[in-house]
């Protein structure tokens, strides 16, 4: 049996229970029209936590759905295939392995990408580890982030981990290139985050819905690019939530350059033609995972991974002349907030 979730949205509202059924489960070949009908009638499906067994019950924008599934009507999970691609790895050891992504690169497959993953190359690195190990994702990044992944070699090692990661000495750093003028120059976005009921491809930000989601964040320089602005800032995740960073600097006005689900193409009003046609370029999310610190589950030693800046977003930061306040920052006693005349 498995329990899937559903947040309608516009597209559900006043329509029939089976309808908006299967429209959310679409990606289930057994849940037909009729297979879908018998789970309302069985009482496994709730609206807002209270059973409906009524097919014809409409649904609003906003209603939590849940449906228990049962085993025989989910599809059989397809073998992991190892893929022979190179791995960027930047620490091992053998509980650990923590790797470079670059951006492009999918985690985890999916119904609609099930070959070509990060965890497919990791199936092909492990193949020689001992039978009682297995690569297992602590924690994902979006396809067009870039950076730090850590991996477990062993479900005990995961939960550990994952333990040590949540610690209040535990380090999990991001570069964003975002537009606007950062003020102040360090602080905290604590907003809560939830599915946006509009479009269940992007998380909303509030003050009073959703899970709570805590960001800090620190000006390393700022572009004068008049009538746009533009800064680099560090980001600390203090919460893990799906697109968190992204959703909490749009938030506060600082959307990061070239997201493509957050952003804004401020870029078309940056008076400088040379650093607008620069930002325009830019082909994803300028966000990194640049640094993990945490103590290692099994020898309590501190691990520290840095991940090298990729080649696009160094370019972007070399044409955009915050290249040189990142170097600057690179010594903990010269964390400088300058400011560069474009």
């Amino acid at each position: 049996m498995a329990i899937r979730t559903i947040l309608s949205d516009r597209g559900d509202a006043g329509r029939r229970l089976d309808l908006v059924l299967r429209r959310h489960l679409a990606d289930l070949e057994s849940a037909t029209r009729t297979r879908v009908q018998t789970w309302i009638d069985g009482g496994t499906v709730s609206i807002n936590g209270q059973a409906v067994r009524r097919v014809a019950t409409r649904v609003a924008s906003g209603d939590v759905l849940t449906v228990d599934i049962p085993d025989a009507a989910l599809p059989r999970p397809r073998p992991v295939e190892p893929d022979s691609s190179p791995l960027d790895i930047l620490f091992e050891d053998n509980d650990l392995l923590a790797v470079n992504k670059p951006a492009g690169l999918v985690v985890h497959p999916t119904h609609a990408q099930p070959d070509g993953t990060l965890l497919n190359l990791l199936m092909w690195h492990g193949r020689r580890w001992p039978s009682s190990t297995r690569p297992s994702l602590v924690g994902r990044l979006d396809k067009l982030t870039s950076g730090v992944v850590l991996v477990a070699k062993t479900p005990g090692v995961h939960a550990a981990v994952q333990r040590r990661l949540s610690a209040a000495d535990a380090e999990k750093d991001y570069l964003a290139v975002v537009y606007g003028r950062v003020r102040p120059h360090s602080g905290t976005i604590d907003l809560r985050l939830r599915r946006d009921p509009d479009d269940r491809r992007r998380v909303a930000a509030s003050s009073s819905k959703g899970a709570p989601s805590l960001t800090r964040f620190e000006r390393l320089g700022e572009v004068a690019a008049p009538r746009a602005g533009l800064s680099l800032l560090r980001c600390r995740l203090v919460t893990g939530r799906t697109h968190q960073i992204r959703a909490h600097l749009a938030a506060r006005g600082w959307p990061i350059v070239g997201d493509p689900t957050y952003g804004e193409p401020r870029w078309m009003r940056v008076a400088n033609v040379d650093l607008a046609d620069a930002l325009c370029a830019f082909p994803r999310q300028a966000l990194h995972a640049s640094h993990l610190s945490f103590r290692h589950p099994v020898t309590s030693a501190v691990v520290n991974v840095e991940a090298p800046i990729p080649e696009d977003i160094r370019d972007l930061l070399e044409r955009t002349r915050l290249f040189k306040v990142l170097q600057s920052s690179a010594e903990p006693d010269q964390r400088i907030r300058t400011r560069t005349e474009y």
